[in-house]
C-alpha cells in the first residue's frame, strides 16, 4: 500500500521565483528514503485563503505533508493561522515556546522585538517541534486524514528540525522503502539511453527514469521493497550493457562503490599508484582545478588553444589534430617520465569558443606504456559549458580505458 506525501513551501518569495525552492527538493529525497511516494510539491504565496484552501485540500489527499516556510514574526507568516482555521482550531499560547525564544535573544544580548510573541501560538491540539538555530518553533498536526509538519523555510532550520521528525516518521506510518539503483553516465543524452533500454525486461514493480544533470545523465531503477538482490543486480547490470561504456558508475548495489566521474576515476587510478601528466587547451585549467589533490596528478600544462600547446612542447607538427594529439601525448610522458600523459586539443575559433551558438571539435588522447587511446566530441553551449564539457570527456577517456582493463 503506498504511503501517499507532499510537499508543500510557503511565501510570495517561493512563487515569484526570487528564490529557487532547494527546501522541497530535498524534503522530497528524504520521504521517498523513507517509503514514501511523494505525489506533488506545492507553492502557495503571502495569501491566507489560499494557504488555508491548500491545507484543506492536500488534507483529503494525502497521509502526510511536509511544509516549509511561513513561521516567522512578521504579518506575511501565515502558516500557523492558516492551519488552524483549516483544522477548526483556535491559536493556543504556548508559554514555553516562549521563554525559549526570548531565550534564543537574550543568549544573543539583544532585545526581543514584541512581534516575535506571535511565534509562541500555535493551533490547540498540535506538537511543537523546537527550533534549535532560530526563532521559528515548527508544529505537527493531524487535519482530517493527513499528518502535517511544519517547519521554518531557513533551509538550515528546517534541515536540522527535520531530523527529529525522521525519526518519528517510521512509528506513524507503516513505511516499505524501496530499494534506487543509479546508473551513471556520460557523453549519451536522455533519449538515447532510453531508447537504448527498449529491450530492457523490467521485472513487475519495477520503476524507470531519468535525470539529467550538469555533469552527467542519470537511470534510475527503483525496486519495490523486499526485490531480491540478485535479481536486482542482474536487471542493473542489463542496464548497463545496453546503455554501454557511457556508464561510470552504478550506485546502490551492495559492493560496489558508486560515486561522480571524478570519485571513480581516483579509485581507478589509485589502485594502479598511476602518475598522470596533463595538457589541456578547451577546459582552460578547469580538469587539474578537479584533480586538484589527487597524489597521481603529477604535472598538468594549460594550453589557450592548439598552436600554444605546440609551442609550449615544441613539437614539429602536420594538420591532423589526431595525430598531433598523439605526438604531444609521447612527448609528454617523456618529458615528465609518467605512466600516463592526457592531452586535450580543440579545433575552432575563439569565437567559436566563445559564442553560445559556437561549436568546437575536441580531440583527447591518453598516452601509456602499452600504446595510446582517442576520443573526438563535438562541443556546443556557451564558453563555460565547453569548458566543462570538455574537461569531463578528457576525464572520462581515461576513465573507460581504466575500466575496460585495457591498460
Amino acid at each position: 500500500m503506498k504511503i501517499i506525501a507532499e510537499i508543500f513551501s510557503q511565501g510570495d518569495e517561493v512563487v515569484s521565483g526570487q528564490i529557487v525552492d532547494s527546501n522541497a527538493a530535498w524534503l522530497s529525497g528524504q520521504l521517498t528514503d523513507l517509503g514514501f511516494t511523494v505525489s506533488r510539491h506545492t507553492a502557495v504565496g503571502d495569501r491566507l485563503d489560499d494557504l488555508v484552501g491548500l491545507i484543506a485540500e492536500i488534507a483529503v489527499r494525502a497521509d502526510c505533508c511536509i511544509c516549509s516556510g511561513g513561521l516567522g514574526p512578521t504579518i506575511d507568516d501565515l502558516t500557523a493561522e492558516a492551519a488552524a482555521i483549516a483544522a477548526g482550531q483556535p491559536l493556543t499560547f504556548d508559554a514555553d515556546a516562549m521563554e525559549r525564544i526570548e531565550a534564543y535573544f537574550a543568549k544573543r544580548q539583544r532585545p526581543m522585538p514584541a512581534i516575535n510573541r506571535k511565534q509562541a501560538y500555535f493551533p490547540d491540539q498540535s506538537v511543537r517541534i523546537d527550533n534549535p538555530g532560530g526563532t521559528a518553533p515548527g508544529f505537527a498536526m493531524l487535519i482530517q486524514r493527513c499528518w502535517f509538519v511544519f517547519l521554518p523555510g531557513v533551509p538550515s532550520e528546517m534541515k536540522t528540525m527535520f531530523g527529529s521528525v525522521r525519526e518519528q516518521l517510521p512509528a506513524r506510518f507503516s513505511l516499505q522503502p524501496g530499494k534506487l539503483v543509479t546508473l551513471r553516465s556520460i557523453g549519451i543524452g536522455e533519449s538515447a539511453i532510453q531508447q537504448s533500454l527498449d529491450d530492457l525486461q523490467l521485472p513487475e514493480g519495477v520503476r524507470l527514469g531519468f535525470r539529467a544533470a550538469v555533469d552527467e545523465v542519470q537511470t534510475k531503477l527503483l525496486f519495490p521493497a523486499g526485490f531480491d538482490p540478485i535479481e536486482m543486480a542482474a536487471c542493473a547490470r542489463q542496464a548497463q550493457e545496453l546503455i554501454g561504456d557511457y556508464v561510470f558508475g552504478i550506485d546502490g548495489l551492495e559492493g560496489r562503490a558508486g560515486g561522480d566521474l571524478l570519485a571513480v576515476t581516483d579509485r581507478l587510478v589509485s589502485a594502479k599508484n598511476y602518475r598522470l601528466a596533463v595538457l589541456e587547451t578547451a577546459s582552460g585549467g578547469l580538469l587539474a582545478a578537479k584533480c586538484q589533490g589527487r597524489d597521481w596528478l603529477e604535472t598538468a600544462y594549460i594550453a589557450k588553444d592548439m598552436a600554444d600547446a605546440i609551442q609550449q612542447l615544441q613539437i614539429d607538427a602536420g594538420d591532423d589534430p589526431s595525430a598531433i594529439a598523439q605526438t604531444l601525448a609521447t612527448q609528454l610522458k617523456q618529458r615528465q617520465n609518467t605512466d600516463l600523459a592526457l592531452v586535450q586539443l580543440y579545433v575552432g575559433s575563439q569565437d567559436d569558443y566563445r559564442r553560445k551558438d559556437g561549436r568546437i571539435v575536441l580531440y583527447n588522447c591518453l598516452q601509456t606504456g602499452t600504446g595510446s587511446y582517442q576520443s573526438q566530441q563535438t562541443l556546443a553551449g556557451a564558453a563555460q559549458t565547453k569548458q566543462n564539457q570538455a574537461a569531463l570527456l578528457s576525464l572520462d577517456l581515461l576513465r573507460r580505458r581504466l575500466q575496460n582493463r585495457c591498460l
